[in-house]
């Protein structure tokens, strides 16, 4: 039941991913999501993560946080470097730089939801409720990214969106395997290095990826009332998750 309930959080981003491929507009659509995604990674970095390193921080230390913080940040600019079209221009505003966005999110999001996997799979071990409740709350925040990430790479070929759905939608349940196989050898310290690390990418993806591109969308006041109600659904998401 607890792996379960774990592969219910995760299959959430097919939901987003579904809403933006029924969308009638998909260009527009694909605009939107960008903000969408941006406020409600925001959102996920200041209820979720940061909370979690601070209290890591007060046990293990802060050089140690910012450390893996860093090695998040510094991994996927390294990964930036191999993926094409990484510079957002007024020419490649809404293709290229769109696809970018769509597979540096995916590889941030992977992680985050293992931790996250391994997170519910736990709670879901000693209370059923706590655990499909949380499950609920990452559900909530998977849907933008999911949107996200279909968006980006909707000009792709069928076969390639299909396995980079899949691989994010499991990536939680994966990480409840993960657990299970591993729990002996996967202490708190490991936990928390993995959390300062998918932060580092998310602060990454938000902050240098996402931002700049909502910033150089038009209309501009759309783009930040999505981006506003994106991170309004993750603050939700957080509370019913906390």
């Amino acid at each position: 039941m607890a792996l379960l309930i774990t592969f219910l959080a995760g299959i959430s981003v097919i939901i987003g991913a579904q809403a933006a491929r029924a969308a009638r507009n998909p260009a527009r659509i694909s605009q939107l999501s960008i903000s969408l995604a941006c406020g409600a990674m925001t959102a996920l970095l200041l209820f979720d993560l940061l909370p979690d390193i601070a209290e890591t921080a007060g046990t293990d230390g802060a050089g140690r946080c910012i450390l893996f913080l860093l090695i998040g940040v510094a991994g996927l600019k390294f990964l930036d470097l191999f993926i094409p079209e990484h510079e957002d221009t007024a020419a490649n505003h809404d293709t290229g730089n769109r696809e970018h966005i769509g597979v540096m999110s995916a590889l941030a999001v992977i992680l985050h939801n293992v931790v996250e996997g391994m997170t519910v799979y736990s709670m879901s071990l000693s209370s059923l409720s706590q655990g499909a409740l949380f499950a609920f709350g990452i559900a909530l925040h998977n849907i933008p990214m999911g949107m996200l990430i279909y968006s980006a790479i909707s000009d792709r070929r069928r076969h390639v969106k299909a396995g980079i759905l899949i691989v994010v939608s499991l990536s939680t349940v994966f990480g409840g395997i993960l657990m299970t196989l591993m729990s002996r050898h996967l202490n708190e310290a490991v936990i928390s290095a993995l959390v300062c690390v998918a932060a580092g990418m998310i602060i990454y993806i938000a902050f240098l990826e996402l931002f700049p591109h909502v910033l150089r969308t038009r209309p501009l006041r759309p783009a930040l009332l999505t981006a506003l109600a994106g991170f309004i659904l993750v603050f939700l998401s957080c509370q019913i998750a906390g």
